[in-house]
């Protein structure tokens, strides 16, 4: 029998209004919600519900605010997945899900991850780039052969690889693809070197922060970023979750590698339908379907 995976999206799927339907709504997500506006020390629900889209692109706001959309609709949903996965600062909320993470430690170590990146970034200028119909390979070589620090961030389906590092060796790489054939190799908004070894100050700041939280055994299999694989293991989990912020995003093999395994449809869980897209470009016989609300 086919299988149905649950997935998570990441930063830069934020939108003002988001959850407010899920607030006024329901009961246990109101609750969940106020929880977390004081966990967080502020009322994060008052950004999220009528903040501007400046407001919620605040560090300590935007990488909360998705978890929480994702994670309270999932938990509202009360879902039953065959396997989960997240994009990013997605797998924090397919670990709730999943219940390998409670809700109150999953929020804590999202708000601690914004920190210690934005901290990250203000220590060491970086830069990402959307590199387009160029093959991987490609890309990881001109990376290696790039002097300074530039590597392979985001796999995020065939043709579409995004790269991250310093701020001149990521646009030397670019300018270098460019010459190759690359349809775009554009610098992204964004304002630092994600899951580069640039972020090795916030990753050591997280893992102080995940080894004290309790993992337990997931419901379902999570496909995880550092990898692509498929764990149930607490130790596994979580020293793959230490690794995520320094490593690449494998979302590409995640989606290819769960359709291998019989998930045969998927179901996007929080705001926007960027997932939808990602997952018909890695597999277009997979079905889609995004929830933002219930």
């Amino acid at each position: 029998m086919a299988k149905r995976g649950y997935i998570f999206p990441g930063q830069g799927a934020q939108f003002p209004g988001r959850g407010k339907q899920l607030y006024e709504g329901i009961p246990s997500a109101k609750k969940l919600l106020d929880r977390a506006n004081e966990i967080l020390g502020f009322r994060i629900t008052d950004v999220m519900f009528d903040g501007t889209a400046e407001q919620l692109k605040q560090t300590r706001v935007t990488q909360p605010a998705i978890f929480l959309h994702s994670t309270v609709l999932a938990l509202s949903m009360g879902i039953e997945p065959d396997g989960v996965a997240g994009h990013s600062l997605g797998e924090f909320s397919a670990l709730v899900a999943a219940g390998a993470l409670s809700f109150e430690d999953g929020l804590q170590l999202v708000a601690k991850r914004a920190a210690a990146m934005q901290e990250a970034c203000e220590h060491s200028a970086g830069s990402m780039a959307a590199v387009l119909a160029m093959p991987d390979d490609v890309v990881e070589q001109v990376c290696r052969e790039t002097a300074g620090v530039v590597v392979a961030a985001n796999y995020n389906c065939p043709g579409q690889l995004v790269i991250s590092g310093e701020v001149a060796a990521v646009n030397e790489a670019c300018a270098k693809l460019k010459e190759l054939g690359a349809r775009r190799a554009l610098v992204l908004p964004v304002g630092g070197a994600f899951h580069s070894p640039l972020m090795e100050p916030a990753r050591y700041e997280l893992e102080q922060a995940i080894s004290k939280c309790t993992f337990r055994q997931p419901l379902c299999p999570i496909y995880q970023n550092v990898d692509a694989l498929p764990h149930t293991s607490p130790d596994e989990i979580k020293a793959n979750l230490i690794a995520q912020l320094t490593s690449p995003v494998r979302w590409t093999q995640i989606v290819q590698n769960m359709y291998a395994d019989d998930f045969k449809s998927f179901v996007e869980v929080g705001p926007g339908k960027v997932l939808n897209g990602l997952v018909t470009k890695c597999c277009a016989e997979a079905e889609v379907v995004s929830v933002d609300s219930l």
